[in-house]
């Protein structure tokens, strides 16, 4: 596909996008508000060596770049919870087969059958995460929450951002405020688009559509690609 139709020049000089289930046609022509907030966010965004260095989790100033700006737009964390109710209906008699009770004869309910499923962002039917520099399993909750979701009928799309390979030639130059090489913090087993890829590849999102975006060198202030020599 042609991401130019879609994305503005800009963003594709600063992000890697990876279109999954048609989820870019999706936002693109279904959610256009919510596509150019999410936009919106990509642009505004800037990261320096100062946050780069920064301890991960909680202590890291790079989600709260995303609250500032989609949190006045509606976006909101939601986490869902249901239980299951299932209803058993007795064949009316031995004779007729297929044909089926009114009434329930039992009704039984599973509590909990989905809990615990949270989404960084929500608006609407959009579906939006952030996975900075986490555990590489946590993609799988990720696209799991997602998949439930969309199952459940309460969203049509999903947006994953993470960091992009070319991320490592910064984190192979620059050392953190202890001389380690930040490397050593951003591993190969953290959250990075080469670990998202192959989950989405073998399908772990079921049908929920996913648009994945690498953060690029772009959006780190001093290697841009326009700015190496």
């Amino acid at each position: 596909m042609n991401f130019n139709d879609y994305i503005e020049n800009e963003l594709l000089r600063k992000f890697d996008f990876h279109n999954y289930g048609h989820a870019l046609e999706i936002l693109y022509d279904a959610f256009p508000e919510e596509w150019r907030e999410l936009q919106d966010c990509l642009k505004r965004l800037n990261l320096t060596l100062a946050d780069i260095k920064k301890a991960g989790r909680n202590e890291s100033p790079i989600p709260k770049k995303f609250d500032d700006v989609l949190y006045p737009y509606g976006w909101r964390e939601i986490r869902i919870s249901g239980d299951l109710i299932v209803k058993k209906y007795p064949r009316q008699t031995a004779q007729r087969r297929g044909r089926f009770a009114d009434e329930p004869y039992e009704v039984e309910t599973i509590a909990g059958y989905i809990d615990g499923h949270n989404i960084d962002f929500l608006k609407n039917r959009v579906a939006f995460d952030l996975e900075w520099n986490s555990k590489d399993q946590t993609f799988d909750r990720d696209l799991l929450a997602m998949r439930t979701y969309f199952d459940c009928g309460l969203i049509d799309v999903g947006v994953i951002v993470t960091r992009a390979e070319e991320l490592n030639d910064i984190f192979k130059r620059e050392k953190d405020d202890n001389g380690q090489l930040l490397m050593k913090k951003y591993g190969a087993s953290t959250t990075w688009m080469g670990k998202l890829i192959y989950r989405l590849e073998s399908r772990r999102n079921g049908g929920c559509p996913i648009l994945a975006i690498g953060i690029g060198k772009e959006c780190v202030e001093g290697y841009g690609r326009l700015n190496e020599h």
